[in-house]
């Protein structure tokens, strides 16, 4: 029966109706707190476990991008995050779902890539009987991401996703995985206009610490900025370029480094490490005045830890205040905001042009020849190349091997997101679908994958993707028969001893590439690549250009592990015939 109210008046009226309360599946709701946040893609792999959350993706106007093979998906993921900065967002089942998606995510938090993994699990009831696609994501997953949640209550879910792309994106980002059993997913709840928002963000380093660290560099004579990855994921690149014009001061960089400062700009010495510059290392080694920008010290920059740098005292600046001094005791420590701490440093006119000239020398002795002997092609030149005939919209992703050190010393950089690679993980496969993530995010760009003829077969299946969805991926395969830089330590370091390294056997990859929907053709001389270049970058549409190269040839200088960086191995290139 109707309820009925007395009005002012005496006279019996009907009451209002109360407005009918919405109801919609915690996946749609979950979808919809994803939309509130700006996701514009999801990469990922349907399964049963995440058919609720698959029924509610065709109502949303976020794109999915269907990979094939969940590892593909998380590398997607990430290519997209490090280009544009925001949370990449991947979608896989439980069981094999998530272990494929494993390699995608640990490489992730070893990058500080900002993503959220949103792993479907078995329903509430039959977690921990070892339910058909049931394996322990949240156990499986602890040591390599920033944040872990559970979903167990569909009312929350829009909360738990918003706090995850918080998470995820703040301070030092890296990967949240969202566990979402079946049964939670698919359960019906009310809609809410009351959707959480994120907190603020934190501000720069206290004055009396800025005004330390400017005192400090006012009084060294041989000052040296030393940038990593961290001044790319903080978007820092104006910020450094800013304080580098106003002090004169020259920079390094690590792999994950390049691109903040241009890599042509005059204060630039180059990449330093393993297989960093010559001048990059002798420059570190020779300062009294190390600034770390957004860099961690790592074991393959530093060498035998307690050579790196010898003379010179450290400011360590990062936003993971728990990096700093974690390898190298920092004199001072700023853990604030990086553009805001780079921004808030002016020193004044330093008296420093001994030091400029010096590394300016060091340079000029240094300099790379790329006339390299025989009619063979020579890689680095070629890449060299590439690069500068690509311009300043190129973004390149590569694998990893040697092919990605001859892309961070020879490619020309103006960027930070003009250059994807793996790492700290170093994981094989991640070029392609890199590539895929870095061409949707920005479509206009010239997006070239550099790939070897190992790391090609980790993800191939990826071209697929790029056929579907017509994507303009431009793929330089570097075949050098063996999986070069293994072969290359077994020369050095094991006498030769070549085991398990020959791919002699490689398959025909053009006709792979064509099979698949690519154009694709194969070059072996020198004369052939200022043509091919013209093709790979001109021809509309995925190509896939395939260079057969010299299986002896190195990368060079080489630093053997546990000496000093100044401890370089260089040889001359071998003939290319």
């Amino acid at each position: 029966m109707e309820e009925r109210v007395e009005a002012s008046s005496g006279i019996l009226q009907e009451a209002p109706a109360q407005p009918e309360q919405k109801t919609a599946t915690a996946a749609a709701l979950m979808i919809r707190a994803l939309e509130r946040q700006g996701v514009e893609y999801i990469f990922g792999y349907p399964g049963g476990a995440v058919m609720p959350v698959y029924d509610a993706l065709t109502d949303s106007p976020i794109r999915h991008i269907l990979a094939r093979h969940e590892q593909g998906a998380g590398f997607a993921a990430e290519g997209y995050a490090r280009v544009t900065g925001k949370v990449g967002v991947c979608l896989v089942t439980s069981g094999p779902g998530l272990t494929n998606l494993l390699t995608g995510i640990a490489d992730a938090y070893a990058d500080s890539v900002p993503m959220v993994a949103i792993v479907g699990q078995v329903p509430e009831a039959l977690m921990g009987t070892d339910a058909f696609q049931e394996v322990d994501s949240f156990g499986i997953t602890m040591p390599v991401v920033k944040h872990s949640m559970i979903a167990r209550d569909p009312a929350k879910l829009p909360a738990l996703v918003t706090e995850a792309m918080h998470i995820a994106a703040s301070g030092r980002p890296g990967p949240v995985l969202i566990e979402l059993p079946k049964d939670v997913g698919a359960a019906t709840v009310s809609e809410s206009d009351d959707w959480p928002a994120p907190p603020a963000a934190p501000v720069a380093d206290p004055r009396a610490k800025l005004d330390l660290a400017e005192a400090m560099i006012r009084n060294a004579s041989k000052p040296l900025f030393y940038v990593g990855g961290g001044a790319a994921i903080s978007r820092a690149s104006e910020a450094v370029r800013n304080i580098v014009e106003r002090t004169g001061i020259p920079v390094v960089a690590t792999l994950k480094g390049l691109g903040v400062l241009p890599t042509d700009h005059p204060n630039f010495i180059g990449m330093l490490g393993m297989h960093g510059r010559k001048a990059a290392n002798y420059a570190v080694q020779a300062c009294d005045l190390l600034i770390a920008v957004g860099a961690r010290f790592d074991d393959r920059v530093t060498g035998k830890v307690d050579t790196f740098a010898p003379g010179a005292r450290v400011i360590h600046m990062d936003a993971d205040a728990a990096e700093i001094s974690k390898i190298r005791t920092a004199d001072l420590g700023l853990s604030g905001l990086l553009p805001a701490n780079l921004e808030a440093i002016n020193p004044g006119p330093l008296d420093i042009e001994p030091w400029i000239w010096r590394v300016d020398s060091l340079k000029e002795k240094h300099h790379r020849s790329y006339d390299a002997p025989g009619d063979g092609i020579y890689a680095p030149r070629l890449l060299r190349d590439l690069s500068v005939a690509a311009g300043d919209s190129m973004i390149m992703t590569t694998d990893v091997g040697q092919h990605q050190m001859w892309v961070a010393q020879h490619c020309r950089f103006i960027r930070p997101e003009a250059h994807l690679t793996s790492g700290g993980l170093g994981a094989m496969g991640f070029g392609i679908p890199a590539g895929i993530g870095a061409i949707l995010a920005e479509p206009d760009a010239c997006v070239i994958t550099v790939t070897g003829d190992g790391s090609i077969m980790m993800n191939i299946q990826e071209l697929a993707t790029i056929n579907r969805y017509g994507l303009n991926l431009k793929i330089l395969l570097l075949d050098n028969s063996c999986l070069g830089m293994v072969r290359q330590w077994q020369t050095i370091f094991y006498d030769g001893n070549h085991s398990e390294v020959d791919l002699s056997d490689n398959p025909d990859f053009a006709a792979i590439a064509r099979a698949f929907g690519l154009e694709a053709f194969t070059i072996e001389r020198a004369t052939e690549v200022p043509g091919a270049i013209e093709r790979l970058l001109n021809t509309p549409g995925a190509v896939l250009m395939h260079v057969k190269i010299d299986p002896r040839e190195n990368v060079w200088p080489m630093v053997p592990p546990g000496v000093a960086i100044s401890n370089m191995m260089e040889e001359e290139p071998c003939p290319t015939t």
